[in-house]
């Protein structure tokens, strides 16, 4: 019986194809992956669930807290995202939305797909390339004391080359006036108000929530349900999945995604900070201090960088 009922599968999938119907055409996104969208055939032999372009995406910020989060939101079974960063929006774009759609895992129904690439937040193209392929699609922002950012870039980048500059020499265009040098990558990602007026042009300060990468740390439970809220998900993930590791500093998962194990962030996260000249500290501090105010005007949320 179950040979005969196999014979049929596959005798109707060519003859049978031309009946399925997907609904009204919905977004953009809908209509360029169609061509190689999972058939249910192909969903019965590769694995349930189908491929879908990510309804909501980790813009950013760099170093501000996205791997924990996207780590801590695979705990719940609703959310699939893929592990490693795209980059489809800053670097690979040209390879196209049915190349991208290909990276995510499948989904049924009723799940979201996620993914996160801290870059996106800083590149200019990426807030109308996203809005191209959905307008409607959710965004989320890590963001950090903009001072203490800047030091882990540069603690991150010391790591993989020790000979160079030190920070205090990098942050200066000229120590001796006090100019700092925007045009450094670990001081200009933290002038978050100046790349959120960017994202502003595109989408609504609605579809954009802000998570606090000092709060993720303090209180993970709670910014996880904020995030489990923007995202219209009940709130599984709650305090029970959390654990504070006070050698690395930072909260941990008692049990990852499929594992039945406890799981901290490797080795590469909660590196020791070198020690910075507090003189450079401060004058960080005051430059950052007015983008700081007009980011909590623009957000509505005061993060007490100050």
């Amino acid at each position: 019986m179950f040979f005969l009922w196999l014979y049929m599968f596959y005798s109707c999938a060519g003859s049978c194809a031309g009946l399925a119907t997907r609904g009204s055409p919905g977004p953009l996104e809908e209509q360029r992956a169609a061509p190689d969208a999972a058939s249910p055939i192909s969903s019965f032999f590769n694995g349930s669930g189908t491929k879908r372009l990510p309804q909501a995406i980790i813009i950013g910020v760099k170093k501000g807290g996205t791997r924990a989060l996207l780590e801590f939101l695979r705990v719940h079974p609703d959310v699939r995202a893929v592990g490693a960063e795209p980059h489809f929006f800053d670097r690979n774009y040209e390879r196209g939305l049915a190349w991208y759609r290909d990276l995510m895992p499948r989904t049924l129904e009723g799940q979201i797909t996620m993914e996160k690439t801290p870059s996106y937040f800083v590149t200019k193209e990426a807030p109308a390339r996203i809005s191209s392929m959905s307008k409607g699609t959710k965004l989320i922002v890590v963001v950090r004391d903009p001072v203490t950012r800047a030091i882990s870039d540069y603690t991150q980048t010391l790591s993989k080359k020790p000979d160079i500059p030190t920070f205090e020499s990098l942050t200066f265009k000229n120590r001796t006036t006090g100019l700092i040098d925007t045009s450094w990558s670990a001081i200009q990602i933290g002038i978050y108000a100046k790349h959120l007026e960017n994202w502003l042009l595109y989408f609504p300060i609605g579809q954009i929530l802000f998570v606090s990468g000092e709060r993720l740390i303090s209180d993970p439970a709670g910014e996880l349900g904020r995030v489990q809220d923007f995202l219209g998900l009940k709130r599984i993930i709650t305090d029970k999945h959390f654990y504070f590791n006070k050698t690395k500093g930072f909260p941990c998962l008692k049990k990852a995604e499929g594992s039945s194990k406890p799981h901290c962030l490797g080795k590469t996260k909660g590196r020791t900070h070198p020690d910075i000249d507090q003189e450079v500290v401060q004058r960080l501090r005051d430059f950052y201090r007015p983008f700081n105010m007009k980011f909590y005007q623009m957000t509505g949320q005061d993060f007490g960088w100050d």
